[in-house]
């Protein structure tokens, strides 16, 4: 199983980003694909997650109404569309997959068993 993590850069506040996960030898729609970032300094926290079928999806509170969590199953790909970015988003960013994530755990990254190597996204104010 590859995660390959790919859109981050330097934006400044107010911008937006969209982050790229690219899955390979996983089937985006059967799995539970989320995003997870770490500041320096800080623990790796949870940003949003897109469940298996429907696709439903989870957002941290302190994205809720920013972050748009997507995906192209044709592509095998999932997305985070990032609005109105702040100075406190910067950090790398990655994705993380899992078959067997319960809802009630779906933002604790030690439930994800494949990880992409992550994206660095810094927002200057």
């Amino acid at each position: 199983v590859q995660l390959q993590a790919s859109g981050g850069g330097l934006v400044q506040a107010g911008g937006s980003l969209r982050l790229s996960c690219a899955a390979s030898g996983l089937t985006v729609r059967s799995y539970t694909m989320a995003w997870f970032r770490q500041a320096p300094g800080k623990d790796r926290e949870f940003v949003s997650a897109i469940r298996y079928g429907g696709g439903a999806t989870y957002y941290a509170d302190s994205v809720q109404g920013r972050f748009i969590a997507s995906r192209d199953n044709a592509k095998n790909t999932v997305y985070l569309q990032m609005n109105n970015l702040k100075p406190e988003d910067t950090a790398v960013y990655f994705c993380a997959g899992d078959r067997g994530v319960i809802l009630s755990s779906i933002r604790r990254w030690e439930q994800y068993d494949y990880w992409g190597q992550g994206t660095l996204v810094t927002v200057s104010s």
